[in-house]
């Protein structure tokens, strides 16, 4: 049987599919990865992920021949200013990141990039004017009670999910209102956390495995493979949002917490009071509402999937 052939339209979008499955895919098991660093401290970890991911996309940017508008960019003293606060919160997200993944909180990692969505709504609103819709206020309030359960039951709000969740929304927030090519902006954030890695290395990298002359092959491999896993998800990232509108690409953001939840719950087997899974039971909610409300905004709009 002969196929039918794909327009060009709907290559775009199949290519865009992919890309889009493959960077969430990659977030949600990168747990794995970190987890063979057990036994490193999250900080030394955060110092490898910088310097090798700066220097993977500086590679990067050189081979796609991006030079010149990494050179524009660096003539603009304000531009720079604000990506250096950008790349302090994405070091924090980074940092806390690893840190939650091992010491056993990758629930609440998970968690916190659920509740990442709807956080880009709130801030949508503050800082965008963006007026909430009558479903997403009603999430947004989901996600709330899901919080104050965890606070009223166990008393305590779950700080991880919530830095990781705010942060990485924050992120989002500074990096849409800069007009910066992903890929030069992000290699510019890498290269302002940079001096701090390598000041962290040179003085307060005090471990046995900061020595990468007496580290097995492997141990140094998998440390310098923290650039690749940094940037390898990015990549597939931009490459699908030049093929996906945005409302598209939102579906595809669940399937990252969804993996970290089932490595959490059914592979690592961290436990999960009852308290914690009624939060989670509110924010799946709030995010099904979230997501059924864009599916119908798209239609009525008469937008289309891609």
């Amino acid at each position: 049987m002969n196929s039918i052939p794909l327009t060009e339209q709907q290559a775009t979008t199949r290519t865009g599919v992919f890309n889009a499955l493959a960077a969430y895919v990659m977030w949600g098991v990168a747990p794995i990865y970190f987890k063979l660093l057990v036994d490193i401290g999250a900080g030394e970890i955060l110092m490898h992920r910088v310097i090798w991911s700066s220097l993977f996309l500086l590679i990067l940017v050189l081979v796609m021949k991006k030079w010149q508008v990494l050179m524009a960019l660096c003539r603009q003293p304000k531009l720079i200013l604000k990506l250096a606060v950008s790349a302090a919160i994405l070091a924090v997200n980074w940092l806390l990141f690893i840190w939650a993944v091992n010491n056993d909180h990758l629930l609440d990692a998970s968690l916190g990039y659920f509740i990442n969505p709807l956080f880009n709504v709130a801030l949508g609103m503050l800082f965008f004017s963006e007026r909430l819709r009558q479903n997403q206020f009603i999430a947004v309030i989901l996600a709330v009670i899901g919080v104050l359960v965890q606070l009223f039951t166990l008393g305590s709000i779950p700080i991880v999910s919530l830095v990781l969740a705010s942060s990485f929304a924050a992120y989002g927030v500074l990096r849409k209102k800069m007009q910066v090519d992903s890929f030069v902006g992000l290699l510019v954030e890498s290269l302002l956390m940079l001096p701090f890695a390598l000041i962290y290395w040179q003085f307060f990298a005090d471990s046995a495995t900061a020595d990468l002359m007496a580290n097995s092959d492997s141990l140094n491999i998998t440390l310098i493979l923290a650039g690749v896993v940094t940037t390898a998800p990015l990549l597939c990232f931009t490459a699908a949002a030049k093929r996906l509108t945005l409302s598209s690409l939102g579906f595809f953001q669940y399937i990252g917490p969804s993996i970290m939840f089932v490595l959490a719950v059914f592979y690592y087997h961290e436990s999960m009071q009852a308290a914690e899974f009624i939060t989670f039971i509110f924010i799946w909610s709030a995010l099904a509402l979230y997501s059924v409300d864009s599916f119908h905004y798209m239609r009525k709009s008469k937008q289309p999937l891609s």
